[in-house]
């Protein structure tokens, strides 16, 4: 009988630490929503602020590379719009393989500007850090897609 109780309580705690609440990032729809609920100034605002913290940026480069993020958040916000109406009216179909290599062309149209932009308003010591910081957020980004695509139409397994 104390062998069953025991083996009863480490079933327990082994199941209660195998579901680790804090690896549910992909899964977690909040954290899409507080962004969506911005509006463009305000998603500026933040973003502008995050990248005065990391690089320690003065006053000039601050209101050069606000106007970029607000331009950033302004179409982020068009094509979240477009996108969402689209979903909403039914004529929401994949994209053709022309369409997705305009739009990958597109982005990297953007990247190759933005990196030109941040290169004029940054010293030499911010641009490195902040290259190293969008590297960071690109493997993050890819990694999360890889988690995504891996459990794409499954139902995560409850155990026991």
């Amino acid at each position: 009988m104390k062998k069953l109780i025991v083996i009863a309580i480490a079933l327990i705690t082994v199941q209660s630490f195998a579901q680790q609440p804090g690896k549910a990032r992909a899964n977690n729809p909040d954290k899409g929503q507080r962004m969506y609920n911005l509006s463009p100034e305000e998603a500026a605002t933040l973003q502008t602020k995050k990248m005065v913290l990391s690089l320690d940026l003065n006053e000039k480069q601050q209101k050069d590379i606000y106007k970029i993020n607000l331009e950033n958040a302004t179409k982020r916000q068009e094509m979240m719009e477009a996108f969402k109406t689209k979903r909403e009216s039914g004529q929401m179909q994949k994209p053709s393989k022309e369409e997705r290599l305009s739009m990958a062309n597109a982005k990297l149209d953007h990247q190759i500007a933005m990196k030109g932009k941040m290169k004029s308003i940054l010293n030499a010591d911010q641009y490195a850090k902040w290259e190293k910081m969008q590297q960071r957020m690109a493997s993050k980004e890819k990694g999360m897609r890889k988690d995504n695509a891996n459990n794409h139409g499954k139902r995560p397994q409850k155990q026991g």
